[in-house]
């Protein structure tokens, strides 16, 4: 505010609520980005591991499929031959379409290509996905917390996720609004404008 004006009455909250306000839709607005983009792996995974059962399709295919995307999407490095075959373990491990409703299905891509790699079934890749929900873990931590396993050591079940959204100024928040593959999806790849993220953000949650 201009130092030399006298803020009206109520000025100072109404500026600090809409200030608020506008954070938390950004914040909802990278969630919803991060949700699609997800959405979209999950059904590419789905659909290279239903041509492979049907008609047999081989790692030659694959390459070439990430090799047309790559084509026609050159902007989307998440389209790799390496990460089409991380979209069809995701889909192989969560076989059913509503993984978006779940814990996993609000994590970033790197989360959830960690959770891929370092652990073997769903029930343990579930307990850390909700965890690093509930506490905010950036892609670094959640690691950590494998490592250290951290599920064997407290034995306890993490709240429900959708009551434990990362708040806005948590790492994994930060993370999921900073993460490559959803610049890229948004077609932002590259040294983007910050007013060009937040007017595709805002225009997305709106």
């Amino acid at each position: 505010m201009n130092p030399d004006l006298v803020a009206p009455d109520g000025y100072n909250l109404t500026l600090a609520a809409l200030k608020h306000r506008v954070r938390e839709a950004r914040v909802q607005a990278q969630r919803v980005v991060n949700t699609q983009l997800i959405e979209l792996y999950w059904h590419i995974g789905n659909e290279i591991l239903s041509q492979q059962e049907r008609r047999g399709w081989g790692s030659k295919v694959i390459s070439q499929l990430a090799s047309d995307l790559r084509a026609e999407f050159p902007e989307m490095t998440g389209l790799s031959r390496s990460n089409l075959h991380y979209m069809r373990a995701f889909a192989a491990a969560w076989r059913d379409e509503a993984v978006v409703q779940q814990a996993v299905g609000q994590l970033p891509w790197g989360h959830i290509t960690t959770l891929l790699d370092k652990l073997e079934d769903n029930h343990t890749r579930s307990w850390y996905a909700a965890s690093a929900i509930e506490h905010g873990w950036s892609r670094n931590v959640l690691l950590n917390m494998i490592m250290n396993q951290s599920m064997e050591r407290t034995g306890a079940a993490p709240s429900n996720f959708a009551r434990q959204l990362s708040a806005p100024d948590s790492e994994l928040a930060q993370q999921v609004a900073k993460d490559p593959y959803a610049f890229e999806f948004l077609g932002l790849s590259g040294k983007v404008a910050e007013r060009d993220l937040e007017e595709a953000l805002m225009a997305l949650h709106y």
